[in-house]
């Protein structure tokens, strides 16, 4: 199975970039299945009912989240009417919408997608994330229910991400993380065959503070007082993410690449596609 997985939209000029670039990558590259965070899409800060719906429009099949879900008030209401939107699962009981689902990819194959966010320097209110992760492998395990197991952890520490990489080994075919915005360099395929990824970027404006405008992020770090609002930068924008090839038979990763297409950064395609 041949999956994309792309990182946090930032505002117009990152989700135009997906949805213009999106379908051509699917047909180039005779993609199964697309999962793109959307967390960022509406104007940096969460993500409209209309953004959602014009992702899937372009070819993702689920749009995952973060902290930053809720941004846009009228995600509280449209996230349970739609199985292919997930906020993190390890939200409180009776959150709305959901934060795993079980979908079904171009060449048959039964995915299981689920997200969760990371609590070091963030929310440690929130559920444990291993404990979370555990409860949605028990309940549909790789090579009974599920064909392939994808985690989008978002999360701050680098750390938390690689432990939980190395926590569901051999379970999940790629644990990938967001939130940073900036694509590391630790892509592989971990001993038990899980695809890992530190972060895979954003699909934005990399002439920019993770995505913002510079200046008021700038301000704030040299006068500690806020001048005025971040807002989503809108240059030219770069699309990050990870290709993974899945095996059809256990389940497990067999290659992984980076893929960054734009101005700002290096371009890079898999080379085995």
């Amino acid at each position: 199975m041949r999956l994309l997985f792309l990182g946090d939209m930032v505002g117009k000029t990152g989700r135009t970039a997906v949805w213009e670039r999106l379908p051509g990558l699917i047909s180039d590259f005779k993609l199964d299945f697309v999962i793109v965070n959307g967390e960022n899409a509406a104007g940096g800060f969460g993500i409209t009912e209309q953004i959602h719906i014009d992702t899937i429009d372009a070819g993702a099949d689920v749009v995952t989240t973060g902290n930053h879900v809720w941004d846009q008030k009228e995600a509280i209401g449209f996230a349970g009417r739609y199985d292919n939107f997930l906020r993190p699962a390890n939200y409180p009981a009776g959150t709305p919408g959901k934060g795993s689902g079980l979908f079904i990819a171009k060449n048959g194959a039964r995915v299981l997608v689920a997200n969760i966010m990371g609590r070091v320097f963030m929310h440690p209110e929130l559920d444990d994330p291993f404990k979370t992760g555990e409860a949605i492998l028990a309940a549909c395990p790789l090579g009974e229910q599920a064909d392939a197991i994808i985690f989008d952890f978002h999360a701050e520490a680098t750390s938390e991400k690689q432990c939980f990489g190395h926590f569901v080994d051999g379970r999940a075919s790629l644990v990938v993380g967001t939130h940073t915005h900036v694509p590391t360099a630790d892509h592989q395929i971990l001993n038990g065959g899980t695809a890992y990824m530190s972060d895979a970027g954003m699909c934005g404006d990399y002439d920019s503070s993770l995505g913002m405008e510079k200046e008021e992020p700038i301000n704030r770090f040299i006068s500690k007082m806020p001048k005025g609002r971040f807002e989503a930068a809108n240059g030219p924008a770069t699309i990050c993410g990870l290709a993974v090839e899945i095996s059809d038979r256990t389940g497990l990763a067999e290659k992984i690449a980076p893929l960054r297409l734009g101005p700002r950064l290096s371009e890079t395609v898999p080379d085995f596609w």
